[in-house]
């Protein structure tokens, strides 16, 4: 069960830093530190989902 709602939490957390992404984006100036430092983060996130998904299955 608490594998279930950190799973949730993380997605919830990688649509954020999308949008995050997005509306930076479209600044007129982005911080593209900022941006980069997002995606970054993004993808360790969607590495920590499709670990824990893998986890799930093999339960």
């Amino acid at each position: 069960m608490h594998t279930d709602a950190r799973l949730s939490s993380l997605q919830e957390k990688h649509l954020r830093l999308d949008q995050a992404i997005v509306d930076e984006e479209k600044r007129s100036w982005p911080d593209e530190t900022a941006v980069k430092r997002m995606k970054l983060e993004k993808l360790h996130v969607k590495e920590e989902i499709d670990r824990l998904s893998r986890m799930g299955r093999a339960n």
